[in-house]
């Protein structure tokens, strides 16, 4: 199968509401050990085309641990624990909260701390598999899936929809990159504090304080891998922290190690 480290591909404008990215990645076989699979605002989906991937541990606990070829996490404010050390090669989606709903047919609350196997909610991702792998590019795998995801949001029935009080509320989250007061947030869309938290978390699966924290520390990871290669200082100061410490809790909190730790683990 012809590939190389790591190749990011822009979805079509189409796509774009539903998938904010698809990341394809191609790894040797390497010394066993585990890899922290880090909180952020998007769900995550993974199709692998060689090889597998074993959870040592969800992001909640209580649901267990597990091993897919295709899989799909829902939003999580812990870290879930991977095996690495096997050659794996696959394609990887941020999904949206509003991508989980038009793919999968239901909010992306039902899916919060949890990874089950892609099949349960997505039907012929066996085939699709197939037809991934016999691609002969990683250009070519990506305008695939791209184009077979917008016929499956095209085909699925609709099932019901989230109240757009919560969709203006996460834009807003996003735009300020989680550092709007949650209770200046429920004033601009009509809502107390208590009732746009229990609506956030019924439809994304994170209160409305806990989605800031997860979009706010996605923003400071991708600041950190920037090129500019800012310090974890400059980074807290940018993205809104009170100070390093309080940037330092968060990757311990959800992603279960330091910022250098997490970056030695994503090199380039």
């Amino acid at each position: 199968m012809a590939g190389f480290g790591a190749w990011r591909w822009r979805p079509s404008a189409a796509l774009r509401p539903l998938v904010s990215e698809i990341w394809c990645w191609r790894t040797p076989a390497t010394t066993p050990g585990t890899h922290q699979g880090v909180s952020s605002g998007h769900l995550t989906v993974v199709l692998c085309l060689d090889g597998d991937v074993e959870l040592v541990r969800k992001p909640d606990p209580a649901r267990g641990s597990g091993r897919f070829v295709a899989s799909a996490a829902g939003l999580h404010d812990a870290p879930a624990v991977l095996t690495t050390g096997a050659a794996q090669a696959g394609m990887q989606l941020a999904l949206t909260w509003r991508g989980a709903r038009a793919l999968f047919g239901a909010p992306a609350a039902e899916l919060a701390g949890d990874v089950v196997d892609l099949g349960e909610l997505l039907p012929g991702v066996g085939t699709l598999l197939d037809r991934l792998h016999a691609a002969p590019t990683w250009r070519e795998r990506c305008a695939l899936l791209d184009a077979e995801l917008c016929r499956a949001a095209a085909a699925r029935e609709p099932d019901g929809a989230p109240p757009p009080e919560v969709g203006r509320a996460w834009d807003e989250l996003v735009r300020t990159g989680g550092t709007v007061r949650v209770a200046e947030l429920a004033g601009d869309v009509g809502w107390s504090a208590r009732h746009l938290g229990e609506r956030m978390r019924r439809e994304t699966g994170l209160s409305t304080k806990g989605a800031a924290r997860v979009i706010r520390f996605e923003r400071a990871c991708a600041v950190l891998r920037s090129p500019r290669r800012a310090s974890i200082a400059e980074v807290a100061a940018l993205c809104g922290y009170a100070d390093q410490q309080h940037l330092a809790r968060d990757f311990r909190d959800l992603a279960g190690t330091t910022a250098g730790g997490w970056l030695a683990e994503r090199p380039g």
